[in-house]
């Protein structure tokens, strides 16, 4: 798909409360789900009739799933191959829309250039601030008010994701205070556009609201350098368009028309009447949904569960092996410590070559680096493999019914955004409970009982 760099599709249907936080997916829901129609909702109405004065139309309707929260629907049937939004460029927000716009002169005189990104943020600010006089307003009047991206999450949140990608979401909101902070001065040269001082206006809250719906929602849309800006600008905010939900197991094309001008979506399978219209982000697991989206997909065939080098490292100390240090760092050395995972199917073949690799003598350094490039080992080897990837299935799964007893408590007495955050990292930590589960039954397959009570060997 010819979607978004950072989020391969930005594209979102996030609630008016919460964003996508509400939606209550599973493979089995699928077919029974209800909906109801929100066509009739004065914001609908407004933002409907506004694209409909730049010449869009469309045969999808909003509306409220049971398991998936708000969504678009099909009004027809849907041949394979048909078009199912077709958006006009000016009903796009880029670029192109700021520099044009009142913020127009205060960016192009600014020195040092500014990010697409930030340039992008700062206009949904400034339109949010005016309200119903912003031209915009049908549009920002149906986004979510808040969202369940880490940016949000508090450190007691963030201490209940897996450790896998507890510093992604510390970095994803130290970035978020990073562009605040460090932009106060070109916020203070914008004072004369608004009505109220600058610091009550662009503050980080605001800025943090304007980040996540730029960064989940932005389709890709490449443009020409400009020497107005710094960096790469391919963010286009969509209306509309952008509430589309995301299923993994559903292929649509997307990209620019340049022809007509429009951003266009055409489903693959097509879809029945009344129901669902859906795309695809890409081939993401449950972890970069999370914290690139907000949410999590239940059933997601993308989604492993990480083991990390701190915990591996750990799991080996209790082997008496003297030379984990030694191999670790080799490990490290040849790009072989990270994108260790396990699946339903059982652990990855980087997992086992690398655990393989753990399970020789020092003594066999020699052979260390064939065994990366696939080299077989003895059976003792094997099983010793075998056995320490059931140990580390063990203590991610103690670890995620942990994070999970803690989210169950949490849940009790909590203000409703924090509700809406431990919901998705319970989503999430349910969906690796599943994995974890199954993928120790299938090491149970391969190794049997008696193996998997055996010692450790070191």
């Amino acid at each position: 798909m010819d979607l978004c760099p950072r989020m391969e599709d930005g594209m979102s249907s996030g609630g008016r409360r919460a964003g996508r936080t509400r939606r209550r997916r599973g493979r089995k829901q699928r077919n029974t789900s209800k909906s109801v129609s929100l066509s009739h909702q004065q914001q609908y109405v407004t933002l409907l009739q506004f694209l409909h004065k730049h010449g869009f139309d469309c045969v999808l309707q909003p509306a409220n799933f049971t398991d998936f929260g708000r969504g678009l629907q099909a009004q027809e049937i849907i041949k394979p191959d048909d078009l199912i939004i077709s958006l006009p460029e000016a009903c796009l927000i880029t670029t192109s829309t700021v520099l044009d716009s009142y913020l127009g002169p205060y960016i192009k005189s600014w020195k040092p250039r500014l990010s697409p990104l930030l340039v992008l943020c700062v206009f949904l600010v400034c339109e949010q601030h005016k309200g119903e006089e912003s031209d915009w307003f049908a549009y920002i009047n149906v986004l979510p008010v808040t969202y369940t991206c880490p940016s949000y999450f508090s450190n007691n949140v963030i201490a209940l994701l897996p450790a896998s990608i507890q510093s992604q979401a510390r970095d994803q909101r130290k970035a978020v205070n990073d562009l605040h902070s460090s932009n106060q001065d070109f916020f203070r040269s914008v004072q004369p556009i608004l009505s109220r001082d600058a610091e009550e206006v662009l503050t980080y809250d605001a800025l943090r609201w304007a980040w996540c719906s730029v960064n989940t929602r932005s389709v890709f849309l490449s443009r020409p350098p400009n020497h107005f800006l710094s960096g790469q600008d391919v963010y286009a905010l969509a209306p509309f368009l952008d509430l589309l939900n995301h299923r993994p197991d559903v292929q649509v094309s997307a990209s620019f028309n340049h022809v007509n001008a429009c951003y266009e979506i055409r489903t693959v399978a097509g879809i029945q009447r009344y129901q669902q219209a859906f795309i695809n982000y890409g081939s993401h697991d449950n972890q970069r949904l999370l914290i690139e989206y907000g949410f999590v997909a239940p059933g997601n065939p993308n989604s492993v569960v990480y083991v990390d080098a701190d915990l591996l490292q750990q799991v080996l100390q209790g082997a008496r092996d003297r030379s984990v240090d030694q191999k670790m760092k080799f490990l490290r050395e040849n790009n072989f410590s990270h994108n260790l995972t396990v699946s339903s199917d059982g652990p990855s073949w980087r997992l086992m070559t690398a655990l393989k690799l753990l399970a020789l003598p020092q003594a066999a350094y020699p052979s260390w680096k064939a065994v990366l490039l696939g080299q077989s080992v003895c059976d003792d080897s094997e099983q010793w493999a075998g056995r320490t990837a059931w140990i580390l299935c063990q203590r991610l799964l103690q670890d995620t019914n942990t994070s999970m007893e803690k989210i169950s408590s949490l849940l009790q007495h909590c203000d409703k955004p924090t509700k809406e955050q431990l919901g998705v990292i319970r989503s999430l930590r349910q969906e690796e409970q599943n994995i974890l589960e199954s993928c120790m039954r299938v090491l149970h397959g391969i190794l049997g009982e008696s193996s998997l009570t055996q010692p450790q060997q070191g």
